[in-house]
């Protein structure tokens, strides 16, 4: 411990570049000072500081050790932070920021669980459908779904999310069920703007081949739940998170299309900065949504969802009817 405050000291005479005002910082004599510096020297047994009259500058043992201190001394305040933060009870206010369909479905009721079980925390709770700056925005835990970019962020996974392709049954009367990926060109395609690629639509068939298609229609939001209304209203076809449309695909009120066909699943994550170490209020709450959404989501129907038929290929069917109303033709590729 007498090492770690000489250490300690050794960095205050550099950063503050004099023996005399880090003398006054800590709180101690310019001969205590000295003594540390002293003390480290004849342990090292080289010189550390070249010191005159006028100023102090490193000598070269005394830079590298120097960035040495920094690294110690900054582990060791790490590992007593993150001892205190296990123990601490977690308060304050907590900054979270969510996407509006999953925030608005999912996530307030969990939030408003938190906050009975942890009645010394406060939510500040931010929703939209963008990607948000954490450290820029004050940020303290952001919900992320969909493939997570290299970054500074820490992430912990929640859940999957697993996409559904799916019509209002009226429109499959109307326009037919499309009986390949590529048939999906021939039909009203609504779009999610905010897509990984937007106005693309990625399949797997059960030969393990991938299908990328592009998609066009009248319809492209950046909000679920406009799509979700576009869909239920008959409006056209959407590749949609089941999170969003799971109960009305088991009410019936959609039906899924192409289920041999699986698009890409993606996570539901919470990300936050990478920081020294997590206060108790971020950890608590993270380990409250793990714990919260662990297991099969109860909003995947998957197995038990209505599928349409594929539409028989007719002359004068609904499905050729869309496409001789000139809906635009676009290209598909198989990888």
């Amino acid at each position: 411990m007498d090492r770690m405050t000489s250490m300690a000291v050794f960095t205050k005479v550099v950063a503050s570049g004099s023996l005399s005002q880090a003398a006054r910082e800590l709180g101690l004599s310019p001969a205590g000072v000295s003594h540390h510096l002293t003390t480290l020297e004849d342990w090292l047994g080289a010189r550390l500081l070249h010191r005159t009259t006028r100023k102090l500058s490193l000598t070269e043992v005394g830079a590298g050790f120097h960035a040495r201190c920094l690294r110690i001394l900054e582990d060791v305040e790490d590992a007593r932070g993150a001892a205190g933060a296990q123990q601490a009870v977690p308060r304050g206010r907590l900054k979270v920021n969510a996407p509006i369909s999953f925030g608005t479905r999912h996530l307030s009721q969990a939030i408003s669980d938190y906050l009975l079980a942890y009645p010394e925390v406060g939510v500040d709770i931010t929703l939209n459908d963008r990607k948000v700056d954490l450290v820029e925005e004050g940020i303290d835990v952001a919900v992320r779904i969909g493939a997570l970019p290299d970054s500074s962020l820490v992430a912990r996974r929640l859940a999957p999310s697993r996409s559904i392709l799916c019509a209002a049954p009226d429109y499959v009367a109307r326009a037919g069920a499309p009986r390949t990926p590529a048939d999906l060109v021939h039909h009203e395609c609504l779009e999610y703007a905010y897509r990984a690629t937007p106005g693309e639509w990625r399949f797997r068939g059960a030969d393990g081949q991938e299908s990328v298609v592009r998609v066009s229609g009248r319809l492209t939001a950046s909000n679920g739940e406009l799509l979700r209304v576009a869909l239920l209203k008959g409006l056209g076809v959407s590749l949609t998170p089941s999170f969003l449309i799971g109960e009305d695909v088991a009410a019936g009120r959609l039906v899924r299309l192409l289920p041999e066909y699986a698009p890409p699943e993606v996570g539901i994550h919470a990300v936050y900065p990478r920081g020294r170490h997590l206060s108790a209020k971020v950890r608590s709450f993270i380990d409250f949504l793990v714990d919260r959404f662990a297991g099969e989501p109860a909003w995947d129907v998957r197995r038990t969802a209505p599928m349409a038929r594929p539409a028989r290929a007719q002359a004068g069917s609904p499905g050729r009817a869309v496409k001789a109303r000139g809906a635009p033709r676009a290209s598909t590729r198989r990888k």
